[in-house]
């Protein structure tokens, strides 16, 4: 217990001291008002540090957040357990030790009318405490989890944009590695290779930083890379498109074909005898580029940047895979055709704005829930008192107390979702059997 409650307990002793002493004590002394304090004290000290104890026990072994039922079930049955034998001992020592009465009539009577209402002011205070324990748990946990989601998303749109700044260099080292090719071999196709690697950097530099462009842009700029690799390798590299118009306007990952036909050209030979076939086309919401394999001897372990890119690419903005398909006569990479043009930078998981909410929404559920609670515990030991105090003979108070029991306990039921799972299991069922 922190030096916060231990100042409120003693605050709180202090005034219900000051009010027995001015309102239920005839001789107005010193030594009075002092054993008015002490007795007090012995309330409030006891019963909280008792009540503390165990909710401090039950809060390190089951959370709120993620074992509520247990946590609550536990709560309710040790909270009742303890406030009972808490308040029989300060009672006993107060009336038995210091005020002498006969232990006989400990529990009827006065003293047990003493000991029935001690005990339902005890749980009204525990309920109150185990609710603050229970939203300031459910705080932090939101709290926690939008600082999580946050730093995911962070992190995420720090990779992704890693992982996009990886083109332009990716694109120029190779385009730069043809041109010094084909400088040797042919100039005039090296002026006119320098000619269009202009316009298609340009490309690069405008596509790069999308996270997503339509099916027909990539197609269009692919196929204006295959006509300035058709002018390195002329007739030794063939190229076949084949595409649906009705996927045309999804979306890809920007410069996917690009990196997969440098992958190709890349890691495999042509020559006109033996040319290097290249097909790229459509089926389903997948993208399909093939080559026939013609695997070259790496004279250097690849770095493997183009390939992975796109796969992480894909990883950071959908769930849906990139496969990957190879056989002794071709090589085939698959990639996912996006129906709708979605920003997934954002994190899968619900954003602050939804979290609060819910959070809001059960706050309320539960001020509901302990409002209830705090009426019943104020309102029925005061019809007993009514009861008891007029016709005595007649005995009625059990009739609200029981009724308005079972309305409480309900309430419960609903507010910590004991028994929902049955009902999901149920609607689980029926949604399988109909599947």
């Amino acid at each position: 217990m922190n030096k916060k409650s231990l100042i409120t307990i003693s605050w709180i002793t202090f005034f219900i001291g000051t009010l027995t002493f001015l309102f239920f004590t005839g001789e107005k002394t010193l030594r009075l008002y002092l054993v008015n304090i002490v007795i007090a004290g012995l309330y409030s000290f006891t019963i909280a540090f008792g009540n503390g104890f165990v909710n401090d026990f039950l809060s390190r072994r089951y959370s709120w957040v993620e074992d509520t039922r247990k946590r609550t079930v536990l709560g309710v049955i040790s909270t009742v357990i303890v406030n009972v034998i808490l308040v029989f001992f300060c009672n006993y020592v107060n009336f038995i030790v210091y005020q002498k009465q006969n232990a006989a009539g400990f529990f009827s009577g006065t003293m047990g009318f003493f000991n029935w209402f001690t005990v339902n002011v005890a749980l009204l205070i525990s309920a109150i405490l185990h609710a603050r324990g229970f939203i300031a748990a459910w705080k932090n946990s939101t709290k926690q989890e939008i600082v999580q989601q946050k730093l995911i998303a962070r992190s995420a749109n720090a990779q992704f944009e890693s992982l996009k700044n990886q083109l332009d260099p990716h694109f120029l080292f190779n385009s730069l590695n043809v041109l010094s090719a084909l400088i040797d071999e042919n100039p005039p196709q090296a002026q006119r290779f320098t000619a269009s690697m202009s316009k298609i950097y340009r490309y690069v530099l405008e596509q790069k930083d999308k996270e997503l462009v339509t099916v027909e842009e990539e197609i269009e700029f692919a196929k204006t890379y295959c006509n300035l690799l058709k002018t390195r390798f002329e007739d030794s590299v063939h190229f076949e498109f084949n595409m649906e118009e009705n996927v045309l306007k999804s979306f890809v990952v920007p410069l996917s074909l690009q990196l997969l036909l440098e992958n190709c050209i890349k890691h495999n030979f042509a020559t006109s005898s033996k040319p290097l076939v290249i097909k790229i086309y459509t089926d389903g919401n997948y993208l399909f580029i093939e080559n026939n394999l013609q695997q070259r001897e790496q004279m250097r372990e690849s770095a493997g940047i183009g390939l992975s890119n796109i796969v992480q690419r894909y990883s950071l903005l959908s769930k849906q895979n990139v496969f990957i398909e190879k056989s002794t006569e071709f090589f085939r990479v698959k990639i996912p055709i996006l129906t709708q043009k979605i920003s997934t930078m954002t994190t899968p998981t619900p954003p602050e704005s939804i979290a609060y909410q819910k959070a809001v929404e059960r706050v309320k559920e539960l001020k509901g829930f302990y409002g209830n609670l705090i009426a019943y515990c104020l309102v029925i030991p005061f019809l007993v008192f009514v009861n008891l105090y007029t016709s005595p003979k007649h005995i009625w108070f059990y009739w609200p107390m029981l009724g308005w029991g079972i309305g409480v306990g309900m309430h419960a039921l609903q507010t910590f979702g004991i028994g929902k799972n049955w009902e999901e299991k149920q609607i689980q069922k029926i949604l399988n059997n109909r599947k």
